[in-house]
């Protein structure tokens, strides 16, 4: 056999036939109270998330959810290892086993390499930097004289 039960408009409780209050607010919506202790709050205006034995608190602090939810499992990411535009896989797991000391001498002669290139192209002549003059920066709030016209 099923009984017909409402729930409180504050504390949810389930409300049985023959108990309780039923409210009819101005808008017409029915609101059922359980005990005279929920019409009397409902009428103060009282929040039921702030009185500590109603289930709209109780959803809010998160009590009582232990035997209905269990944790989530998390999922280890694994970690794959794929090719770069510029170099192959097998590329990389080579350099990634080669010693340091190797690798950090490889860059030096590279950087060596580099830097006599630079001092070549200078030798020759290169872009010609000798004739410019940098002026120095100043800020935007700070007006410049103008060059060819009066100051105001």
């Amino acid at each position: 056999m099923v009984i017909a039960t409402e729930l409180c408009a504050l504390s949810e409780y389930r409300i049985y036939p023959g108990n309780g209050k039923l409210f009819i607010r101005r808008d017409g919506r029915p609101m059922f109270f359980g005990t005279s202790k929920a019409y009397s709050l409902t009428m103060q205006r009282k929040k039921p998330a702030k009185l500590v034995w109603t289930q709209a608190w109780r959803r809010l602090n998160k009590k009582g959810l232990t035997e209905t939810l269990t944790k989530k499992r998390t999922r280890r990411t694994n970690k794959v290892a794929r090719a770069v535009v510029g170099i192959s896989l097998e590329d990389i797991r080579k350099r990634a086993a080669q010693k340091p000391e190797f690798r950090t001498a490889q860059r030096e002669a590279a950087l060596k390499e580099v830097k006599s290139r630079k001092a070549a192209s200078k030798g020759k002549g290169g872009k010609g930097q000798a004739g410019q003059t940098y002026s120095s920066k100043v800020p935007k709030t700070v007006k410049r004289a103008q060059k060819g016209g009066s100051q105001r």
